[in-house]
Order: C-alpha cells, then sequence, then structure tokens
C-alpha cells in the first residue's frame, strides 16, 4: 500500500512538470497565508492583556506574550488596542487575499493540467501503433480520455492542497508549542491517535478506487456499444437484454460511489467526537491554571483552528487514495502509448516512381496467433493497378495495413522507390494515399465538411465537382439543406450506397498518387457502380491503384494480379493469365461468372 501511495505521488508530481513555476508559488501563497492567519490570532494575546491590564507589560513570563505585547509598548495606551485591533483585521484581510491568490491559482493550473493531458492522450492515439487501438476497449479508452482526466486533475488539486494543509498545521502546531509545549505534545498524540483510527477506517479506499475505474470503463464500453450497435439490439429485439446490462453496471458504480462516500464521510464525525473530548479536556486544564489564562484561552482557539485544518488533511488523504486508480490509469496509457508510436523517418519521395516492393515480409498480429503474413514477396507497379484477391483470412487487408504502415511488418521489408517504408516522413508518405474503404466512416457533420476532409480548404466548386465525379451530386442537392445538410453520427441519415459514393468523392477531391479501394462498390446498386467505375478509370490515369476485391468484376481491367490464401501468394499475373493456370482464382471467378468460364 506505502508502495502505491508513493508511486501516486511520483506520478502526481511528474505533472507540475508542465508548469514547474505554479507549484511552488501556489504553496508559497498558502504558507503567507498561514502565517499571516497565525500571527492575527497570536496578536489576540496582547489584545486580551490589555482589555485585562491596561498598562501592561512584556513581563508575563510567557515568551510568545512577552515579545507579542513588546510590538506595542511604544503605542499609548489610549491608542493600543484600537492599533493591535487594526493589525488583527489587517492580518484577516492579507490571509483572505492570499487564499483568494491561491484558489485562483489552482483553479487555473487544475484546468490547464487537465487540458494538457486530454491534449497528450489524444495525440497518442493519433499517432500510436494501431495495434493498440485495435486491441483496446474504445469504452475504456473514451473513459479515460473523458473522465480520468478530471479526476486525475482533481487528485492533482487535492494534493496541492494537502501539501498546504501540512503547511498551516505546522504554523498552528509551531503557534501552540510558543504557548504551551506541555499541552501541545498532549495535542500531538491525540492528533496521531485519531490519524491511525481514520487510517484505519478507510484501509480499503483504493481497492474501491480501483473497482470504480473498472467500472467506468466498463460502463462506457456499454453505453458505446448499445448506441453504435443500436440498430442490431432493435433488429434482435435486445431492448430488454442491453437495459438489463446496462442498469447492473450503473447499479455497481452507484454501490462504489456510495461506499467511497461512506468512507470519506467517516472523517467528519470521528473527529468531532474525538475533537470535542480533547477541546474539554484543555479547556478543563486551563480552568486549573488561571494564572495564565488569557494564553490558553488563546491556545484553545488556535487549538480550535487547528482541528479543522487536521481533519481537512485526512479527508484531502482519503480523497487522494480513492483517486489514484484514476492517476494510474491515465499516466499508465500515456506511459503505454509512448512506447508504442512508430516511428517516422525523414526521407521525402518527391512522387512514386519505381513501385512499392515487399521483401519476403511476415507479420503476426501476436505472438500466440497463426501469422497474417508470411514470407510474402511482391512488387505494385507504379500508375498501374494492382488487384489482392482470395479467401478471407488470406492476408489482403493486412497488406494494406502495411503499405498505411498502420503496422511494421514482424519480419522482411518493405520499400517505395527502394526506400525502406520506415524511413519515409509518415505524415508526407500519408499524405500521397487515399483509403477508399467498403467500411465507410463519415463525421458527424455535413456533407461538404465530410467531402472537404480529402483536402482541407478546397474551394465550394471542387468539392461540387468531386461529388459529380462520384455520383452523388444528384441525391445531396435533395437533401434538406443541399450540402449544408448534417448527416449524424457516422452518416446515418443516409443509405449505404450514400454513404459510400460520398466517400469516393472524398477520394477524388484528395487526388491521390496512390489509391487504395477496398471493395468500394460492394454496395452500390449496378447503374451507380457502373458511373463510379468510369470516374474511377479517369483516376487510374493519374496515379497508382491497389484494389481489394472479393467481386471480380472490379477487377477485370487490372494490369497485375496477386492472389493470397492463409497469408502466402499462390499466384500472380493478369486475368487472363490466371484464367489459364486454372487454379484458386480461376475457381473463385468460375463462382461468380460461371457462363464467362463456359
Amino acid at each position: 500500500m506505502v508502495n502505491r501511495d508513493f508511486k501516486t505521488l511520483k506520478q502526481l508530481l511528474s505533472l507540475f512538470r508542465l508548469h514547474p513555476w505554479a507549484m511552488p508559488t501556489i504553496i508559497a501563497l498558502g504558507i503567507l497565508s498561514s502565517l499571516s492567519e497565525g500571527f492575527g490570532i497570536s496578536l489576540f494575546i496582547p489584545f486580551l492583556h490589555g482589555l485585562e491590564q491596561p498598562a501592561f507589560h512584556p513581563d508575563t513570563g510567557n515568551w510568545l506574550a512577552d515579545a507579542l505585547a513588546s510590538l506595542f509598548t511604544h503605542i499609548p495606551p489610549d491608542r493600543r488596542l484600537m492599533v493591535i485591533a487594526a493589525c488583527i483585521f489587517g492580518s484577516i484581510l492579507f490571509k483572505a487575499l492570499l487564499s483568494f491568490s491561491a484558489s485562483a491559482l489552482l483553479g487555473w493550473l487544475e484546468m490547464r493540467i487537465t487540458h494538457r493531458l486530454r491534449s497528450s492522450i489524444f495525440e497518442k492515439l493519433l499517432k500510436v501503433e494501431y495495434r493498440f487501438i485495435e486491441q483496446s476497449p474504445s469504452g475504456k479508452l473514451f473513459n479515460t480520455l473523458s473522465t480520468e482526466t478530471w479526476r486525475t486533475s482533481d487528485a492533482l488539486s487535492t494534493l496541492v492542497e494537502l501539501i498546504i494543509s501540512v503547511c498551516m498545521i505546522g504554523v498552528y502546531a509551531t503557534l501552540l508549542l510558543l504557548i504551551s509545549w506541555k499541552l501541545t505534545l498532549l495535542v500531538l498524540a491525540f492528533m496521531i491517535m485519531v490519524s491511525m483510527v481514520i487510517r484505519a477506517l478507510t484501509l480499503h479506499v483504493k481497492d474501491l478506487s480501483t473497482d470504480l475505474t473498472n467500472a467506468n470503463a466498463l460502463f462506457s464500453k456499454r453505453m458505446v456499444q448499445a448506441v453504435d450497435g443500436m440498430k442490431v439490439v432493435r433488429a434482435f429485439g435486445r431492448e430488454a437484454y442491453e437495459q438489463g446490462r446496462f442498469d447492473k453496471v450503473s447499479e455497481r458504480i452507484s454501490r462504489l460511489v456510495m461506499k467511497l462516500i461512506v468512507a470519506a464521510g467517516l472523517v467528519n464525525p470521528v473527529y468531532e467526537i474525538l475533537g470535542g473530548a480533547l477541546l474539554l479536556y484543555v479547556l478543563f486544564t486551563t480552568l486549573q491554571t488561571p494564572s495564565g489564562l488569557t494564553p490558553l484561552l488563546v491556545f484553545i482557539f488556535v487549538l480550535y483552528r487547528l482541528q479543522p485544518k487536521i481533519k481537512e488533511l485526512d479527508e484531502q488523504r482519503v480523497k487522494l487514495s480513492s483517486l489514484s486508480a484514476s492517476v494510474e490509469d491515465v499516466m499508465s496509457l500515456l506511459d503505454h502509448t509512448a512506447r508504442f508510436c512508430p516511428g517516422s523517418g525523414k526521407v521525402s519521395i518527391s512522387r512514386l516512381k519505381k513501385g512499392i516492393r515487399f521483401d519476403c515480409v511476415s507479420f503476426h498480429y501476436s505472438a500466440s496467433e497463426r501469422p497474417a503474413l508470411k514470407d510474402v514477396s511482391i512488387f505494385v507497379a507504379p500508375g498501374k493497378t494492382t488487384a489482392f484477391v482470395g479467401p478471407s483470412g488470406g492476408g489482403k487487408s493486412t497488406l494494406i495495413k502495411l503499405i498505411l504502415r498502420l503496422y511494421n511488418p514482424t519480419g522482411g521489408d518493405i520499400f517505395a522507390d527502394d526506400q525502406p517504408l520506415q524511413e519515409l516522413d509518415l505524415a508526407l508518405w500519408r499524405k500521397r494515399i487515399t483509403l477508399v474503404s467498403q467500411d465507410v466512416y463519415l463525421f458527424d457533420a455535413t456533407v461538404k465538411e465530410n467531402i472537404a476532409y480529402g483536402r482541407l480548404g478546397a474551394t465550394a466548386e471542387e468539392i461540387v465537382e468531386a461529388a459529380r465525379q462520384a455520383d452523388a451530386h444528384g441525391f445531396i442537392s435533395l437533401l434538406p439543406d443541399g450540402y449544408d445538410t448534417e448527416l449524424g453520427e457516422r452518416g446515418v441519415r443516409l443509405s449505404g450506397g450514400q454513404q459510400q459514393r460520398i466517400s469516393m468523392a472524398r477520394a477524388f477531391l484528395r487526388k491521390p498518387e496512390i489509391l487504395i479501394l477496398d471493395e468500394p462498390t460492394s454496395v452500390l446498386d449496378t447503374l451507380s457502380e457502373r458511373l463510379i467505375q468510369d470516374a474511377l478509370d479517369k483516376l487510374r490515369e493519374d496515379c497508382t491503384v491497389i484494389v481489394i476485391a472479393h467481386r471480380l468484376s472490379t477487377i477485370k481491367q487490372a494490369d497485375h494480379i496477386i492472389v493470397l490464401e492463409e497469408g502466402r501468394v499462390c499466384e500472380q499475373g493478369d486475368l487472363h493469365q490466371l484464367l489459364a493456370r486454372k487454379g484458386l482464382f480461376a475457381r473463385l471467378y468460375e463462382l461468380q461468372f460461371p457462363r464467362d468460364m463456359a
């Protein structure tokens, strides 16, 4: 448990490097605020002495009382109380200003660090190896980004408040020691005992915090899956089933939060009960020593002010424990993704001239699974159309992921114009490529914004022309707001074919050097497919085209066809060569076009 506390503390302190000046400034303001309040409280000793003995002298036998009295001996007796009262009020005012400044600066720091955490995590997710994205539950990533970052910044604020509370307790304790060291030692022993009781009562808070973080991640997963899969949920009549799963996780979160509330709530009543007993004991002791009544009354007042600070300290400690799992979740995500970000090279190629070459490339998604690719050596010629065909699971999509550098090969090398792909500038390389997939993703934005994602800053005329090429302008013009129509989440307001044509328009607008088509016409009707095929033929004239095809009608014009089966290249050649061999490709072709084979 101690090691875990130290780890959380170390992680939080590392965040202060983002604004290294802020933490010392906040703590300094907190210390000055405590000193100001302590000085103001101590002035009640000469003030009460002045009420009791207007001609008081600094010879009471108490070092603190005598030192404070000596500050005002040069002031005329008729004005002395007024000056002391003004000093007390001034210290209160100064303390209030310092406290406000510390709180405002702490609030600013919390917001800035929350932003930096969210931004850093999002940046890592944009750059991390795609394996991490595919293997991480989207609900957990969403929960970390949206919820746990807030809780981490809250933990940071709690840590600063805890440090300030320790400083304030130190000021009050020093003041108590100067008034009566014997009573102070008694109070210290009592406070240690109370703190041990609180620690014992809240020992399970860290485990509750971990359970709550996991439950929140599962809750986000349930929510995202239910909303994204609402069509399937309703089609299969699983509303009651999903409601039950949702309610189960939600109720678990409620129970865990309630347990954390109870654990934190124990601190206050325990202090109220035990603190009241201590206050009565000190008060009884004070009444037994009337000669030092004024200092001891101030001692009681300081003790009264100290007790809430001790209570806050334990509350902050408990709260920090309850937030430790969130801190670990955020920091582990940042550390983990940092280790798996694919590096970018510095080599830039002006235009693909010599093609893309795979040299004995192998790839495993995980060590426990069979390889997705095994010793693949192929060549994609520049300015030509290369098609990948074969049964599902053959490795076609994996090849595309490697070309895009979503993954790096686990064996062999990939070259573009004889340059290793890993040495190319990653941003510039991907800028040359456009992917049109059967799994279309449209943003919750307007039609115009979705098409313009292909080339940011494109003019309205260019967007309309791209839509015409993709046979999309006609149905877009019939939408309520035309190109300014909001499409909703994943383009929910459009049919599958309309979504695909928006995606094609995005690709046409980009005018890529390398066009990757992952069965782009699979959801289109025959007429739309023909129109888009004609447009693609024009686009092919100026770029290298890579096609993944299940419908073999899309590859009849391909210059080169590569047949993959179980991660290996089993055949390659043009259409007529492959049909003549009567191998796997010929069998697949015969299944789709039996008349042609006849």
